[in-house]
């Protein structure tokens, strides 16, 4: 049984839309929670963080819930946002959607993939990882 869905979603991607669809029709399907996640880079590491101002992570968090929130919207609709949890993360993607999965009880983690570059097939895709090592299900939903 599927109580928990979490869909990952990379808010810089503009061809996603599919990827929030299939996890919202999953948990409607079994009557489950959707609960949706972005990850951010952590801007606060020690060599990086010097070229960032304090408020810079914190800006950053902030413009991906407003744009999670936004990109939901844009694709279930309005009348979706305030049913669903809007979870914005930061650090490594793949650690941070599995620590969500965690966290939330997930029973399903729904995440996109796409046609990888030669950099990601030496190194692996996040979506990869995250099928690696979740200890839930995971639903890989490819390009169209």
């Amino acid at each position: 049984m599927i109580n928990t869905v979490l869909c990952a979603l990379d808010i810089s991607q503009e061809n996603d839309a599919h990827v929030l669809k299939t996890a919202n029709k999953i948990a409607k399907l079994e009557g489950a929670r959707l609960d949706i996640v972005t990850v951010v880079p952590n801007f606060s590491i020690s060599l990086v963080s010097s070229y960032f101002d304090d408020n810079f992570q914190k800006q950053a968090v902030q413009d991906a819930k407003v744009a999670l929130k936004k990109r939901v919207a844009d694709i279930l609709g309005d009348d979706h946002v305030a049913d669903l949890r809007h979870i914005v993360a930061s650090g490594s993607i793949y650690e941070e959607i599995l620590e969500t999965a965690l966290q939330d009880d997930a029973d399903l983690i729904v995440i996109g993939a796409h046609k990888p570059d030669l950099r990601e097939m030496l190194i692996g895709p996040n979506a990869a990882r995250v099928v690696r090592h979740s200890t839930c299900s995971v639903y890989v939903v490819r390009e169209n």
